[in-house]
C-alpha cells in the first residue's frame, strides 16, 4: 500500500467526529421538534377543552399554544433534512443508481463513482457559498414573524452549515474512491 494512503488514513478521526457531532445535532433537533410539536398540540387541545367546559376544565386555559412553535419546528426540520443528507454521503445511503454496476466492468463504475462524487462536491461547495451569501444578506435583514428578536438567519444557515458537512463527507468518499484505483479490497482489509 502506497505510504501516502497511510498518512491520509490517519485523518479518519477527523470524519468520525465530524459524524458523530452531526448526528448528535440532528438528534437533538429531533427530540426538540418533538417535544416543541408536542407542547403545541397539548395548548390546543386544552385550549379547546377550556373553552368548551369552562367550569370543569377552565384550569387548562393557561396551557397555551405560542405562535413561535411552527416556525420553529419548520426551522429545526429544515437542520434536519439538509444535515440527514451531508450524514447520507458518509454511509453511502443517499439515492445512487446502481442497476448497471453489476454489467460494467470495474473501472468505469469506480470512475462514475469519481465523477458523481465531484459533482455532489461541486453542489456542496455552491450551498456553502451561495447559502452563506443568502444567509448573511437576506437572512440577517429579516426576523420571524412570531418572534421579532430572532434573526432570520437562522431559518437559512442550515444549507451552508450543511454545505460544510457535505464537503468533509464528500472529500472522504472521494478520497476512498480514488484509493479503490490504487488498493484492492484485499490489501485494504489486510
Amino acid at each position: 500500500m502506497p505510504k501516502i494512503f497511510n498518512t491520509l488514513d490517519k485523518i479518519r478521526p477527523a470524519y468520525d467526529i465530524t459524524y458523530k457531532v452531526t448526528m448528535l445535532l440532528c438528534k437533538l433537533l429531533l427530540i426538540a421538534d418533538i417535544l416543541i410539536t408536542s407542547y403545541a398540540v397539548l395548548g390546543r387541545y386544552c385550549q379547546q377543552l377550556a373553552h368548551t367546559y369552562p367550569d370543569m376544565l377552565g384550569w387548562l386555559g393557561v396551557i397555551k399554544d405560542p405562535a413561535w412553535t411552527e416556525q420553529i419546528v419548520l426551522t429545526c426540520m429544515s437542520y434536519m433534512a439538509v444535515l440527514s443528507a451531508a450524514l447520507a454521503i458518509r454511509t453511502g445511503a443517499h439515492i445512487r443508481m446502481t442497476a448497471f454496476d453489476t454489467y460494467l466492468p470495474k473501472t468505469v463504475v469506480k470512475v462514475s463513482n469519481v465523477v458523481a462524487d465531484i459533482g455532489v462536491l461541486a453542489l456542496a461547495v455552491i450551498m456553502l457559498v451561495v447559502g452563506w451569501e443568502y444567509t448573511t444578506t437576506l437572512g440577517s435583514k429579516g426576523f420571524y414573524e412570531s418572534i421579532p428578536w430572532l434573526s432570520r438567519f437562522w431559518m437559512y444557515f442550515p444549507v451552508p452549515l450543511a454545505g460544510i458537512a457535505m464537503i468533509v463527507f464528500e472529500l472522504e468518499a472521494l478520497y476512498e474512491h480514488i484509493k479503490s484505483f490504487f488498493i484492492t479490497e484485499e490489501e485494504a482489509t489486510a
